[in-house]
């Protein structure tokens, strides 16, 4: 029985460690990876105790990409620096082999690449929503008083009386002519 299983882990998980890996990380689970080998979901935990490569390929596919892509997100909203490295083939004598041709740096340029502000805003709608999120929730506790009246509804006298109150609050002249 033990035969049989060392066989079905490199006749059927191994050569699929790539693949194992892929699938992870888009996001299918361990039940339906195992159902992909053609596998018991069990077998594949017991594969996972048993062969570092197989776990590590499954960590790789869930974690690592994850962090991978989350520091680059964050370098590219942040910017930085790279050195720009340009180099030409030379033929230099060897006494042993004759000439050999080799690589030799002629130009090192640091480059720099400015923070992304799409990458920036990504990162804080996803990590600060609270703050971030285009669409903010803004309540209204309380009562409105609308001290506004209806101008239709006064006599000429009620209206210049309202307009003279009115100017003396803002402290504005006389008051309205008649």
């Amino acid at each position: 029985m033990a035969g049989e299983e060392k066989g079905k882990y490199y006749s059927h998980v191994e050569p699929k460690l790539l693949l194992i890996e892929a699938w992870a990380r888009d996001g299918v689970i361990d039940e339906e990876i195992a159902k992909n080998l053609g596998i018991a979901y069990s077998t594949l935990r017991d594969y996972i105790k048993k062969h570092s490569a197989l776990s590590a390929a499954l960590k790789r596919g869930k974690e690592v990409v994850d962090v991978e892509v989350e520091n680059a997100l964050l370098k590219r909203a942040l910017g930085y620096q790279y050195d720009e490295v340009t180099k030409e083939l030379k033929t230099v004598i060897d006494e042993e082999k004759g000439p050999i041709d080799i690589l030799v740096e002629t130009k090192r340029v640091t480059k720099e690449v400015q923070p992304d502000t799409t990458a920036q805003i990504f990162w804080l709608k996803n990590r600060r929503p609270q703050a971030w999120r285009d669409k903010q929730e803004v309540g209204l506790s309380g009562g409105l008083n609308n001290t506004t009246q209806d101008l239709s509804d006064m006599t000429p006298d009620e209206r210049r009386a309202r307009i003279d109150e009115l100017n003396r609050r803002r402290g504005i002249g006389a008051p309205a002519a008649t």
